[in-house]
């Protein structure tokens, strides 16, 4: 599991935003199928999402501190949906899509922060972040739950000519 959280960070230093964020919407679904693998892709992907990364995108605003989701699990799924299957931003014809319509993602800009403002059904998320918040969020389930060395084996792993595996 630990070769795909790097596989995104080494992404990230390259500045190859969408391959990092390509494996970062992908991955909830990997570690779910870990745990849930007769359960279907959409519900095993917002169950795991709304464990361990929900928390990440809820805040307290305004002046009464009135409790707010910026991403459910559902449009994350769609997002997801969206972008492996057709390249696109926009989940409003998602099943899954709850309430985003479409996503803005942003290049980190230096020395600040554009991370979960959302405009009428749009959210606009600041790419680096997701996909580390996407990170840290499968290390914890990792930290969660034991594994036998078995569970894993069935992953894809990519080799030199020489037969060994690069992490």
């Amino acid at each position: 599991m630990l070769r795909f959280t790097q596989a995104i960070k080494k992404a990230l230093n390259d500045e190859n935003w969408y391959a990092a964020l390509g494996l970062a919407l992908a991955l909830p679904d990997i570690c779910a199928n870990v745990c849930s693998p007769n359960e279907g892709s959409q519900r095993r992907y917002v169950k795991w999402y709304n464990q361990y990364m929900l928390p990440k995108y809820t805040r307290q605003v305004g002046a009464d501190r009135e409790e707010h989701v910026f991403l459910q699990g559902e449009d994350c799924y769609a997002l997801r949906c969206a972008l492996l299957h057709e390249g696109s931003h926009d989940i409003s014809e998602q099943r899954a899509q709850q309430v985003i319509e479409n996503f803005n993602f942003v290049v980190p800009p230096q020395g600040w922060e554009v991370h979960m403002n959302k405009m009428n059904n749009a959210l606009q998320l600041q790419v680096d972040i997701f996909c580390r918040d996407v990170c840290s969020s499968v290390h914890q389930w990792l930290a969660d739950n034991s594994f036998s060395n078995g569970e894993f084996d069935s992953f894809l792993t990519i080799t030199d000519m020489n037969g060994n595996s690069i992490a």
